[in-house]
Protein backbone atom coordinates (compact mmCIF):
# COMPACT_ATOMS: atom_id res chain seq x y z
CA UNK A 1 0.00 0.00 0.00
CA UNK A 2 1.11 3.45 -0.89
CA UNK A 3 0.79 6.79 0.97
CA UNK A 4 -0.20 9.05 -1.05
CA UNK A 5 -0.84 12.32 1.70
CA UNK A 6 -0.74 12.79 4.61
CA UNK A 7 -1.28 15.83 7.11
CA UNK A 8 -2.09 16.91 10.57
CA UNK A 9 -5.15 18.33 11.44
CA UNK A 10 -6.44 22.14 11.43
CA UNK A 11 -7.78 23.23 14.60
CA UNK A 12 -11.12 23.38 13.76
CA UNK A 13 -11.13 19.95 11.96
CA UNK A 14 -9.45 18.55 15.40
CA UNK A 15 -12.18 19.64 17.13
CA UNK A 16 -14.95 18.56 14.55
CA UNK A 17 -13.04 14.68 14.46
CA UNK A 18 -12.74 14.60 18.52
CA UNK A 19 -16.60 15.22 17.85
CA UNK A 20 -17.03 12.58 15.82
CA UNK A 21 -15.87 10.09 18.09
CA UNK A 22 -17.37 11.30 21.04
CA UNK A 23 -20.82 10.62 18.97
CA UNK A 24 -19.97 7.01 18.38
CA UNK A 25 -17.87 6.25 21.88
CA UNK A 26 -17.47 8.93 24.65
CA UNK A 27 -14.85 7.58 26.27
CA UNK A 28 -12.45 7.14 23.32
CA UNK A 29 -13.17 10.79 22.31
CA UNK A 30 -11.99 11.78 25.77
CA UNK A 31 -9.07 9.62 25.34
CA UNK A 32 -7.74 10.79 22.25
CA UNK A 33 -8.47 14.45 22.68
CA UNK A 34 -5.05 15.56 23.89
CA UNK A 35 -2.97 13.37 21.24
CA UNK A 36 -1.58 14.86 17.66
CA UNK A 37 -4.19 13.98 14.75
CA UNK A 38 -3.53 14.01 10.93
CA UNK A 39 -5.34 12.39 8.14
CA UNK A 40 -3.46 9.71 5.65
CA UNK A 41 -5.03 8.56 2.39
CA UNK A 42 -3.26 5.19 1.74
CA UNK A 43 -4.54 3.56 -1.78
CA UNK A 44 -8.13 3.86 -1.32
CA UNK A 45 -8.35 4.39 2.23
CA UNK A 46 -8.18 7.24 4.65
CA UNK A 47 -7.10 6.86 7.69
CA UNK A 48 -7.01 9.29 10.97
CA UNK A 49 -3.77 8.93 12.44
CA UNK A 50 -3.34 9.21 16.28
CA UNK A 51 -0.07 9.66 17.24
CA UNK A 52 0.92 8.24 13.74
CA UNK A 53 -0.76 5.41 14.46
CA UNK A 54 -3.64 4.26 12.10
CA UNK A 55 -6.76 3.57 14.57
CA UNK A 56 -10.04 5.24 12.99
CA UNK A 57 -10.76 4.30 9.11
CA UNK A 58 -12.73 7.52 7.83
CA UNK A 59 -15.97 6.26 6.00
CA UNK A 60 -18.41 8.53 4.10
CA UNK A 61 -16.56 11.50 6.17
CA UNK A 62 -17.17 9.62 9.68
CA UNK A 63 -14.45 8.11 11.63
CA UNK A 64 -14.82 4.51 12.78
CA UNK A 65 -11.93 2.32 14.64
CA UNK A 66 -9.87 0.12 12.47
CA UNK A 67 -9.20 -3.16 14.17
CA UNK A 68 -5.36 -2.16 15.79
CA UNK A 69 -7.83 1.08 17.11
CA UNK A 70 -10.64 -1.20 18.60
CA UNK A 71 -7.52 -3.56 20.27
CA UNK A 72 -5.92 -0.77 21.66
CA UNK A 73 -8.54 1.86 22.89
CA UNK A 74 -10.97 -0.71 23.51
CA UNK A 75 -14.61 0.51 22.81
CA UNK A 76 -17.81 -0.39 25.06
CA UNK A 77 -20.04 0.62 22.54
CA UNK A 78 -20.97 -1.15 18.88
CA UNK A 79 -19.82 -4.36 19.82
CA UNK A 80 -20.66 -7.58 18.10
CA UNK A 81 -19.60 -11.01 20.01
CA UNK A 82 -18.98 -13.97 17.35
CA UNK A 83 -18.25 -17.24 19.09
CA UNK A 84 -15.12 -19.75 18.45
CA UNK A 85 -16.77 -21.85 15.34
CA UNK A 86 -17.20 -18.19 13.16
CA UNK A 87 -13.99 -16.60 13.88
CA UNK A 88 -11.38 -18.85 11.06
CA UNK A 89 -14.15 -17.82 8.41
CA UNK A 90 -14.41 -14.02 9.74
CA UNK A 91 -10.45 -13.35 10.15
CA UNK A 92 -10.42 -14.56 5.84
CA UNK A 93 -12.47 -11.99 5.17
CA UNK A 94 -16.33 -13.57 5.44
CA UNK A 95 -19.70 -11.65 6.04
CA UNK A 96 -20.84 -12.68 9.74
CA UNK A 97 -23.21 -14.92 9.56
CA UNK A 98 -26.25 -14.61 11.78
CA UNK A 99 -26.15 -17.91 13.68
CA UNK A 100 -22.36 -17.27 14.47
CA UNK A 101 -23.28 -14.21 16.85
CA UNK A 102 -23.53 -14.68 20.20
CA UNK A 103 -24.59 -11.05 21.67
CA UNK A 104 -25.02 -7.76 20.46
CA UNK A 105 -25.02 -3.78 21.48
CA UNK A 106 -28.89 -3.36 21.38
CA UNK A 107 -27.98 0.66 20.53
CA UNK A 108 -27.03 -0.75 16.77
CA UNK A 109 -28.90 0.05 14.03
CA UNK A 110 -29.03 -1.47 9.93
CA UNK A 111 -26.00 1.02 8.64
CA UNK A 112 -24.20 1.05 11.65
CA UNK A 113 -20.61 0.33 11.45
CA UNK A 114 -19.59 -2.33 14.24
CA UNK A 115 -16.64 -3.89 15.36
CA UNK A 116 -16.61 -7.41 15.72
CA UNK A 117 -15.02 -9.22 18.70
CA UNK A 118 -14.45 -12.73 19.81
CA UNK A 119 -16.30 -14.47 22.93
CA UNK A 120 -13.64 -15.85 24.90
CA UNK A 121 -11.19 -12.70 25.61
CA UNK A 122 -13.73 -9.98 24.30
CA UNK A 123 -10.67 -9.05 21.20
CA UNK A 124 -11.76 -7.53 18.10
CA UNK A 125 -11.56 -9.37 15.06
CA UNK A 126 -12.67 -7.75 12.50
CA UNK A 127 -15.07 -4.12 11.50
CA UNK A 128 -18.14 -4.25 9.42
CA UNK A 129 -21.63 -3.04 8.65
CA UNK A 130 -24.71 -3.74 10.29
CA UNK A 131 -27.39 -5.24 7.60
CA UNK A 132 -30.06 -5.00 10.24
CA UNK A 133 -30.84 -3.54 13.24
CA UNK A 134 -29.57 -5.50 16.68
CA UNK A 135 -32.81 -6.79 17.63
CA UNK A 136 -32.28 -8.96 14.15
CA UNK A 137 -28.67 -9.66 14.27
CA UNK A 138 -28.91 -12.94 16.02
CA UNK A 139 -30.85 -15.75 14.36
CA UNK A 140 -31.05 -18.65 12.16
CA UNK A 141 -29.94 -17.77 8.74
CA UNK A 142 -28.37 -15.17 6.50
CA UNK A 143 -25.50 -12.51 6.87
CA UNK A 144 -25.82 -10.53 9.66
CA UNK A 145 -22.86 -8.00 9.30
CA UNK A 146 -20.63 -6.95 6.01
CA UNK A 147 -16.77 -6.97 6.89
CA UNK A 148 -15.18 -4.32 5.91
CA UNK A 149 -11.28 -4.99 7.34
CA UNK A 150 -10.19 -7.60 9.17
CA UNK A 151 -6.76 -8.72 10.90
CA UNK A 152 -4.52 -9.61 8.41
CA UNK A 153 -5.90 -7.54 5.28
CA UNK A 154 -4.21 -4.63 3.66
CA UNK A 155 -5.14 -2.13 5.93
CA UNK A 156 -3.75 -4.18 9.25
CA UNK A 157 -0.12 -4.19 7.52
CA UNK A 158 -0.42 -0.76 6.67
CA UNK A 159 2.99 0.98 7.48
CA UNK A 160 3.05 4.83 8.04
Amino acid sequence: MKLKSRHQLRKSQYKEMINSIRSISEETGDAISEKRLELATVDEYELLLVDGKPMFLITDGVPFFTVRGALELKPKQKLVTIDAGAIPFVIKGADVMKPGIVSVDPDIKEGDNVIVVEENHGKALAIGRALVDADQLMGDGGKGIKTLHMVGDKLWDVQL
